[in-house]
């Protein structure tokens, strides 16, 4: 599951919780039917919002049974409906084209895997709908054209990209397309390109992929930069966000069914996902190579944990102690006071090698992002040390075996 177009749960009624749930396993149903097993792993809650939106204006199938099998995967659809069918077809070319943006930003071994594995299912799809093809080609290719320009306005640049991803969504419209709709899939890919320029902050830094946020030099990590730069970029969300809904207000009243699931997902869902990137709580994945792969899997503050022991009486690396905490591949990380050396027992965090808690004040360059951990073990003491890590507290204990997480 990924995506950032989602419901807030809490205030979805019981109801419009069970509908959304049958939405997003049908489209799951859909792609196994249509494209086989493997193609169930590009469902999302994007596709699934349009779905949603698109069956409330047409009321094609406006009623539908929902999945009894634990193993829902295996089951077969529950709406025969040619709106949905488009829909999953339009996933997978979708899937696609990221996967190829992907592998021409940074080629790795890992999405041409995915490429491979999900090839059959693509093929199939794109053979089906040739014309959805070439538009979504154009459109990722209209947005490698801004960035090798150097463009730096995203809101702009998901907006133009928009344009191209709702050509294919005004053919599966059909009769009840409007200027209007095709308006409200344009600022929904700006608000999903934008808030996702902010979620990849640290990753295209180091990885030095583009990103319309990032500034030529001064980058730190992404929470310094999200501080800093919080009312630009607050203001940004709000006016993405903002035209999103004022589009769909203009759409809304000639909806047949669905309103106030939708009126959820438009109204508080995204805001909160929006809120979660600002401030650094997104769990969002926004595409199918970020959920097999886990890249963006993310602790809360963005944040990766790393577990050391040393002999001494009480250690705090990272802005807690208001110390820098970075730790490049290397790697050393910065303290607040002079200790001794800390041998490494295990860690959580890719390239960290080794730790030299025992420089004080040593501010290290990051080629990862932050680190806020504090170490804290007392060989003679009994009791567990607070490890603040981001905004998650959690407990280290000394065992037979070295230290461990609780």
């Amino acid at each position: 599951m990924f995506g950032y177009t989602v419901p807030s749960y809490g205030r979805l009624s019981p109801a419009d919780n069970r509908l959304y749930r049958r939405y997003y396993c049908e489209g799951c149903h859909q792609l196994k039917a249509g494209y086989g097993l493997t193609g169930t792993a590009t469902v999302n809650y994007d596709m699934t919002f349009n779905t949603i939106l698109l069956n409330g204006l047409k009321a094609e199938c406006p009623d539908f049974d929902g999945t009894t099998r634990k193993l829902c995967v295996l089951d077969s659809p529950k709406a025969d409906s040619e709106l949905m069918r488009r829909m999953a077809s339009y996933t997978l070319i979708l899937t696609k084209w990221e996967l190829y943006d992907d592998e021409t930003d940074l080629p790795s071994a890992k999405t041409k895997a995915i490429s491979f594995v999900l090839d059959k299912a693509i093929r199939k799809a794109v053979a089906e709908h040739p014309e959805d093809d070439r538009m979504v080609g154009e459109a990722f290719a209209r947005l490698r054209e801004m960035e090798l320009a150097g463009c730096r306005d995203a809101l702009a640049m998901g907006r133009e990209f928009g344009k191209g991803l709702a050509g294919p969504l005004e053919d599966i419209a059909g009769d009840v397309y409007s200027d209007d709709l095709g308006d409200v899939f344009v600022q929904l890919t700006a608000c999903v390109y934008l808030m996702d320029a902010i979620d990849d902050l640290d990753d295209d830094f180091m990885d030095g992929t583009y990103n319309p946020l990032l500034p030529e030099s001064g980058f730190v990590n992404s929470r310094k930069f999200i501080d800093s730069q919080i009312y630009g970029l607050s203001s940004l969300v709000s006016d993405a966000v903002g035209s999103l809904q004022g589009s769909y207000s203009k759409v809304r009243p000639n909806m047949l069914g669905n309103v106030s699931l939708c009126d959820n997902v438009v109204y508080f869902g995204i805001p909160e996902s929006a809120k979660k990137v600002l401030t650094g709580d997104a769990q969002a994945k926004a595409s199918v190579k970020n959920v097999l792969s886990n890249r963006k899997s993310r602790l809360s503050e963005r944040s990766r944990g790393v577990v050391v022991g040393a002999d001494v009486d009480r250690v705090h690396l990272g802005p807690v102690d208001g110390a820098e905490a970075l730790v490049p591949r290397g790697a050393a990380a910065a303290a607040s006071r002079t200790v001794p050396a800390a041998p490494l027992v295990g860690a959580r965090g890719p390239g960290l090698g080794h730790a030299h808690p025992h420089v004080a004040g040593m501010h290290a360059e990051p080629a990862r992002p932050a680190l806020p951990v504090a170490l804290v073990h007392a060989p003679a003491s009994p009791f567990p040390a607070l490890i603040p890590c981001g905004r998650v507290n959690r407990f280290i204990r000394p065992t037979e075996s070295g230290l461990t997480w609780s």
